[in-house]
């Protein structure tokens, strides 16, 4: 059975690591956007406030997909609670998780977390694409922080990334999701009746950068179906 994070896991965001923000104006309708015709080759998850349980319900469903592309995950966590969440992510899926290591390859059948307090990047590298772990002050009062990532993954993968914003507190991601759609890729948001703080996906899903805003229940079960051809 899937383990949930630990309680202390569980506390974050931190001060330093996140702060509030305005909630989404829930006036404003959320346009969708088509699906890219181009088949995903990397999955791209990026969450904060309750991201522990919402990741450990996506991606031990994801089988499927992590034996054939790479999923890079950020969550809003500091050093220590990082390894055990990739532990924890790592005996619920049955696949390879870990903390991703500067510089090693990106290759399909693993899944890369972003150590605490260091953002993490991709960069192309001869055929492929490989980590980047850079130090630098905090992006949208977090760090680790899903924009670089994103900002970093559009430019290698362009219309062949997909990326999934879960549950979080403020807004970090949608910089980085705007980055992701003007290359082409997709981007599905977390709905707000699952979400315990709906601050991260909200901003993406007002911004009208969303190709789908799913329970998290149906997001796993989406993006395998998307791995698998389907475009709509």
């Amino acid at each position: 059975p899937a383990t949930s994070a630990p309680a202390a896991a569980r506390s974050e965001p931190r001060p330093g690591l996140a702060r509030p923000a305005a909630a989404p104006d829930k006036a404003a309708p959320c346009r969708l956007r088509s699906f890219s015709t181009t088949l995903p080759r990397v999955l791209l998850i990026g969450s904060s406030t309750g991201g522990p349980q919402a990741l450990n319900e996506v991606v031990s469903r994801l089988g499927a997909v992590i034996d054939r592309a790479p999923v890079l995950i950020t969550q809003h966590m500091p050093p220590t609670f990082t390894t055990i969440l990739a532990e924890h992510l790592a005996r619920a899926s049955g696949r390879a998780v870990r903390e991703a290591q500067d510089g090693e390859p990106i290759v399909a059948g693993r899944v890369y977390v972003a150590p605490g307090a260091i953002h993490m990047h991709v960069v192309r590298r001869d055929a492929g694409a490989a980590i980047a772990l850079r130090d630098g002050p905090l992006v949208n009062f977090c760090k680790p922080a899903v924009d670089p990532l994103l900002n970093s993954a559009a430019q290698v993968w362009g219309p062949a990334a997909l990326t999934v914003i879960l549950t979080g507190m403020g807004s970090d991601g949608a910089k980085g999701a705007a980055e992701i759609v003007a290359a082409g890729g997709s981007v599905i948001a977390q709905d707000e009746a699952s979400s315990v703080v709906w601050g991260m996906p909200g901003a993406v899903a007002q911004a009208g950068l969303c190709a789908a805003i799913l329970p998290l229940d149906q997001i796993a079960a989406k993006v395998t179906r998307l791995f698998s051809g389907e475009r709509s």
